[in-house]
């Protein structure tokens, strides 16, 4: 059973095409492959039918077909418009006394649940190459590498040990904070306000595809690293997770049915550029790689 990488590309009219890396960096259009499978419509409608979809894709990955080279096709974020996109806050020991008052506190499981706010998906996600364009509203726009895991089994109040049985794949995603806009003096009596702090435009950037969870036996075994320009930010594992991802899908499915295409972004390691000082400028570059998925670098620029 050959391996494979759900992405999307762009076509000839810019359009967003699903496809999936296989072999020496080649890629096999699924629309083109299927004849038009109505499930083949999109990476999304694919993780609408993942049960049809993952062995229909394994075996186009075993037969091949024409295909592109990479190097010569424009890759897009390989989930365009995800129902919803969790975040985990604070989910790394290291990264919660980081952000602390004291630089000491960090969550206690046995008396603490998981802790998420969400991101929109039309509005923040970005591909692979595409400009992290710094929004005029922020100052102190910070990075932070995470792994991201795509829902691919619809569910509710799912089980510890049901939850790998909802996972279509994993993916790179960088949550993007506006640090400055974290708090507001104009609403004193409330704590943070998360939407001007997460949700800007292109403020998730994703990518550089999907890895299918039937190809990752241990993602906790993954090493996550950023680099802005030159200079490593972040280098942690995935076994570092306070909440582990079994314990974050479990919660999540207390309150609010998990659908195919969600996507459980799991937390970011100690590294950021607040308790620094240091925050995204035009002209940088962030590069996060994750082992077993890929490597997703998107250059600065000033936005509007």
């Amino acid at each position: 059973m050959a391996d494979f990488k759900l992405l999307n590309y762009a076509g000839s009219a810019d359009e967003p095409r699903p496809g999936i890396l296989i072999g020496d960096g080649q890629v096999l259009d699924v629309q083109e492959a299927t004849d038009g499978a109505a499930w083949a419509a999109s990476t999304l409608s694919i993780f609408d039918n993942w049960d049809t979809a993952c062995p229909a894709l394994h075996k186009l990955a075993d037969e091949g077909g024409e295909t592109r080279a990479l190097a010569e096709i424009q890759l897009l974020a390989p989930l365009l418009y995800p129902p919803c996109i969790y975040c985990a806050g604070a989910n790394y020991k290291k990264h919660a006394m980081e952000m602390s008052a004291d630089g000491k506190s960090f969550p206690d499981k046995s008396v603490t649940d998981p802790y998420f706010f969400i991101k929109s998906g039309a509005h923040c996600v970005i591909g692979p190459g595409a400009n992290i364009e710094l929004p005029k509203v922020s100052k102190q726009v910070d990075w932070e590498a995470e792994f991201a895991v795509i829902i691919g089994k619809p569910g509710r109040n799912i089980s510890l040990e049901n939850a790998f049985d909802h996972v279509a794949g994993y993916t790179i995603l960088n949550d993007l904070s506006a640090r400055d806009r974290g708090k507001r003096e104009d609403w004193p009596n409330f704590g943070m306000d998360w939407f001007g702090h997460k949700v800007f435009q292109g403020s998730a950037p994703m990518g550089p595809w999907i890895t299918p969870a039937d190809q990752m036996p241990d993602p906790y075994a993954c090493r996550m690293q950023l680099w802005v320009n030159d200079e490593k930010m972040q280098d942690e594992f995935v076994s570092d997770l306070i909440f582990d991802i079994a314990e974050q899908i479990e919660w999540l499915s207390r309150g609010i049915k998990l659908l195919p295409g969600d996507v459980v972004s799991t937390g970011t390691p100690s590294g950021v550029g607040r308790p620094r000082g240091i925050f995204l400028k035009p002209g940088d570059i962030v590069t996060i790689e994750v082992d077993g998925i890929g490597t997703l670098v998107n250059p600065v620029v000033q936005g509007d």
